[in-house]
């Protein structure tokens, strides 16, 4: 196989980002993470004080959207215009706002055109994850994984990824609540058929990445 493409989904908390850096290391793989740019895209709209109440307002933004998202498993870049942003659309502020702007079906668009032409791009493949690369963005994925684990779970590792700096009604708005308003645009709770499951509820780190590592060969062998 001379590309291989990994397509990873699952909701908040469920850690597949960390996951699939893991992934793409192991397979030496680029990799893409696809809700960056949804909160990129949030950060432009709020910094050029666009209404986030108005779709029309939003399209506009996306469509002038200058981001330049690295690739690297091993080093984030996410600058916008000229402005590095890595750290900021990992704010509670943007976190709070991003489904306002990923629930545009025409964003969603422009956005998941940009996904596939990064995916394309990659010379060796990608790793690449997300809420809706499994059935959406790349449903003809060598091998496509649906990581997720319990909600109870996903809120204490958030928390974790936070610093422990959020309260409990917090990290609820951003997991809970979060998860609720983007499934209503795609299904991440579920395995569409092909996609192969992977909870990692009772898992640590490298038993996840042994999983999903496991997964994904299984997929490429058959």
């Amino acid at each position: 196989m001379n590309k291989l493409v990994v397509a990873i989904d699952g909701p908040s908390g469920s850690g597949k980002s960390s996951v699939s850096k893991a992934v793409a290391r192991h397979f030496n793989l680029q990799y893409l993470d696809t809700g960056a740019m949804y909160r990129a895209l949030t950060w432009y709209c709020l910094k050029q004080q666009t209404d986030l109440t108005n779709p029309e307002a939003i399209i506009a933004a996306a469509e002038k959207f200058p981001l330049h998202q690295g690739t690297s498993p091993d080093e984030e870049s996410i600058v916008v215009g000229e402005t590095d942003v890595a750290e900021a659309i990992r704010e509670p502020g943007i976190s709070g706002s991003v489904s306002a702007v990923a629930s545009v079906p025409r964003v969603r668009e422009i956005l998941i055109q940009m996904q596939r032409d990064a995916i394309a791009a990659a010379p060796r493949g990608m790793v690449a994850e997300g809420r809706d690369i499994t059935t959406v963005v790349a449903p003809d994925a060598d091998a496509r994984v649906l990581l997720t684990a319990s909600e109870e779970v996903r809120m204490a590792r958030r928390g974790l990824q936070l610093g422990g700096t959020q309260s409990s009604s917090d990290l609820q708005k951003q997991v809970v609540q979060r998860d609720a308003k983007d499934s209503k645009v795609n299904n991440f709770t579920e395995a569409a058929e092909g996609v192969a499951l992977v909870d990692s509820s009772d898992l640590d780190f490298d038993q996840t990445i042994a999983a999903v590592i496991a997964a994904v060969e299984k997929q490429i062998n058959n």
